[in-house]
């Protein structure tokens, strides 16, 4: 059974599948999977609150258990006017597909399965467990995703020995960058007390807009590092600020900000959330601050994994890649702690934008790839283990 990995694409292209609306598109997989022998089992889950649509597909047994997991969901495609095809149409025109997924990411999964399909039909008895973990909850809370799927088959005794994530990881051409690890990303919600009055009479109030002003400058004048061999300098950024005062007239007795702090490894989300709070504490302003830590940073020493994915991208394009941490969070977090992950797919420079597309050459190219990294993870395990 062969699948070209190009017409997968177009057709999961499709199926509109804007978060965490998958089941239509994971029904395509399913299908083609369970036909090529793959064990086929959908999870849903709905603990955060609209239910999320999984597919977990099995071939093989025992170790190594080699997991590829990918997302079929995508963020919406906006105005549809602004875009010169229909963003769900899967237009193909000189070499490229277009539409939205078709780089984050499709087209990542349609090379993973048209990979795996080819390897059970070349080695229909390997050694080992081949997975492929979709999910359509990644662009969205990432709650009851790739997350629940690891926690269910880490509870059945089917945890990973190794994980390639099929994010767009290429910058220019394809094979030039892989990663092997991510920041961790911290949000504060950030709200400063004043006490509401009339501009004429500033005596009589405290400018909360002031006070936020003061504190936002006290946050970014914090370096909280050097950065690390492997990780850049974190970084605080203000991504929102808010007064909510259309009056002139009146000075504002509350304002707030919202910030995202990206950090490298020399921090944890736990005592960077210290260390900020402190930090507040000390100004002596009224404050309250709620923190989301949505990922922990993490990277994957190099070594037996990445050197077989390294030398199948090589195999295919010419070119070694650069492994770096770059970028920002995915669902190798999530494997982080259990096992080597490393991400590669697609250059996706459209990814997220109008006109979204992908080279059709791409698409088969890392088929390809993946296909030579099932034939060095699996056949060569043996002696490598």
């Amino acid at each position: 059974m062969t699948i070209d990995p190009v017409a997968l694409a177009a057709a999961l292209v499709r199926i509109p599948s804007v978060t965490p609306d998958c089941g239509a598109a994971l029904d395509l997989c399913e299908r083609l999977l369970a036909e090529a022998g793959f064990s086929c089992t959908r999870l849903p889950f709905a603990s955060a609150g609209a239910e999320v649509d999984n597919l977990v597909a099995t071939a093989g047994a025992g170790r190594p258990h080699l997991v590829l997991s990918g997302h079929l969901d995508t963020v919406p495609p906006g105005d549809p006017g602004r875009w010169s095809v229909p963003p769900f149409a899967g237009e193909i025109r000189e070499g490229r597909l277009f539409g939205r997924g078709a780089a984050d990411m499709k087209s990542g999964v349609a090379a993973m399965i048209a990979a795996a399909i080819g390897f059970l039909e070349r080695h229909p008895q390997f050694p080992g467990r081949l997975s492929l973990f979709l999910t359509g909850d990644e662009e969205g809370p990432a709650v009851d995703g790739t997350a629940r799927i690891l926690r269910w088959a880490t509870e059945r005794g089917l945890g990973p020995d190794a994980c390639l994530v099929g994010e767009p990881t290429s910058v220019e051409t394809l094979g030039d960058l892989a990663k092997i690890g991510r920041r961790g990303s911290l949000t504060g919600r950030l709200r400063v007390l004043g006490r509401q009055g009339h501009t004429a009479y500033p005596e009589r109030a405290e400018n909360a807009a002031h006070r936020l002003v003061s504190v936002l400058q006290a946050l970014l004048a914090v370096r909280l590092d050097e950065g690390t061999p492997y990780f850049p300098p974190s970084s605080l950024q203000i991504a929102s600020i808010d007064i909510g005062n259309p009056a002139s007239n009146v000075i504002p007795g509350e304002a707030s900000a919202l910030f995202n702090v990206r950090f490298n490894d020399r921090h944890e989300g736990s005592a960077l959330e210290r260390r900020l709070r402190a930090l507040l504490d000390a100004l002596g302003i009224p404050y309250e601050l709620e923190v989301t830590v949505a990922a922990e940073p993490f990277r994957t020493a190099e070594g037996p994994l990445t050197e077989m994915l390294a030398e199948a991208i090589e195999r295919v394009t010419g070119r070694r890649p650069r492994f770096d941490t770059s970028g920002g969070t995915s669902d190798a977090r999530f494997f982080a702690a259990s096992c080597p992950v490393v991400e590669f797919g697609l250059p996706g420079p459209t990814m997220h934008q109008v006109d979204e597309q992908v080279r059709l050459a791409d698409i088969e190219g890392l088929a390809r790839i993946y296909g030579l990294f099932l034939e060095r993870f699996f056949l060569g395990a043996s002696a490598q283990r």
